[in-house]
């Protein structure tokens, strides 16, 4: 919800977003960003999740990678550091 309908600096991100074989949390065109929860049913897809990263750079897009624990337990914290990302990375 913290991103929902242009909540967060007006920015539009779109939810479960199929990029090539894949389908990505959260994805800003506007920016080229992609925005990734990872939780446990990470645990045993190191070598997906590299691929899939690799795959999503080659597109020329960008990986902003959140623990969901960090999202389930400090919001506040998650959404100043997606903040900070953003500005340091596309001004």
């Amino acid at each position: 919800m913290q991103v929902h309908k242009r909540v967060f600096h007006k920015i539009d991100f779109d939810r479960q977003r199929i990029i090539g074989n894949y389908i990505v949390d959260f994805y800003v065109k506007t920016l080229g960003l992609v925005v990734e929860i990872d939780g446990s049913s990470h645990d045993d897809k190191i070598e997906y999740d590299r691929i899939r990263e690799e795959f999503l750079i080659a597109q020329g897009l960008k990986v902003y990678r959140i623990q969901d624990s960090d999202v389930k337990l400090n919001l506040a914290h998650v959404m100043q550091d997606l903040e900070e990302y953003i500005i340091k990375e596309f001004g």
